[in-house]
């Protein structure tokens, strides 16, 4: 019952033009943001963290959390719509060159794509014309796994769950020369990450993608979709991250977030919990 319900509604809201999908989530999200406490807390606490709104911290803020309303309410947009369809919505994509070269290479390529912009757009997008594994956690809701699965294993593009079996999946993605999608800013579970510095706290980061990029000699680039004003779609942007692996690799995938989300702050996903302890780690060593 609960899934034919949020099937229903999922279907409707892919009906409505992206405008109005946009519109509705800017106002969910400030509905979320006065009903909730404690989502309220942890976006300003983690946008005043990130010190890149400092003269115009309110009007920053306030941006932040209709961005984040259209990111969850787009979700059944991308979801639901034909894959044709959402990548439609891509305006232009800048940096493809890097993946045709890279697929050249033939050492398989791994893509980083934080909690920034639409990152739904960027693993359809891609997988319209490559070969894309994603790893991906199981929601808590297990209603939600088929739409999710649904929704994103479209074209080329399929999942591999984060644990051992899924990343043995990638693995071998890699080995056939194929692309892999990682959100490299969420949270792994404990003894799967490190404390890294993420604007300048330290947040559990992941240790994953480094050792991938490392035993394979994928190409890493960094890719995100951003969320154009008045529901216009998409720019998709591509980029190389040169790895040097003598130094800590989390450390230099965490600057390079830094720096793509500071070109428009508005748009990475503030709310998200990025600097929690996950059950059974060891504490942020830089806390008493």
């Amino acid at each position: 019952m609960t899934a034919f319900l949020f099937n229903t509604i999922f279907s409707l809201i892919a009906n409505l033009p992206l405008r109005v999908v946009h519109a509705i989530g800017a106002l969910l999200g400030r509905l979320t943001f006065v009903l909730s406490p404690t989502y309220a807390q942890r976006t300003a606490e983690n946008l005043r963290q990130s010190g890149l709104a400092q003269a115009n911290f309110d009007a920053l803020l306030k941006q932040s959390v209709n961005e984040a309303g259209k990111s969850s309410i787009e979700l059944p947009w991308v979801w639901k719509r034909s894959q044709a369809e959402v990548c439609d919505t891509v305006q232009r994509c800048e940096g493809w060159e890097y993946l045709e070269a890279a697929q050249a290479r033939g050492k398989g390529i791994m893509l980083l794509t934080p909690h920034w912009g639409c990152f739904e757009v960027v693993g359809l997008y891609v997988g319209q014309r490559l070969s894309l594994t994603c790893l991906y956690r199981s929601p808590k809701q297990p209603w939600l796994e088929t739409i999710m699965r649904n929704g994103r294993e479209r074209g080329l593009a399929k999942l591999a769950t984060a644990d051992v079996s899924g990343v043995r999946v990638l693995l071998k993605a890699l080995k056939r020369g194929e692309a892999i999608g990682i959100l490299p800013d969420q949270v792994p579970s404990s003894g799967e990450g490190e404390w890294v510095d993420f604007f300048g706290k330290p947040a559990y980061t992941m240790t994953l993608s480094g050792r991938l990029a490392q035993n394979s000699g994928a190409t890493v680039v960094l890719a995100c979709a951003e969320r154009l004003p008045k529901g216009q779609g998409y720019v998709l942007r591509i980029e190389p991250l040169e790895l040097d692996f003598t130094q800590p690799v989390p450390r230099q995938i965490n600057q390079a977030l830094e720096k793509i989300i500071a070109r428009a702050p508005a748009q990475y996903l503030w709310s998200y919990n990025r600097y929690k302890v996950p059950k059974g780690a060891a504490t942020n060593p830089n806390e008493s």
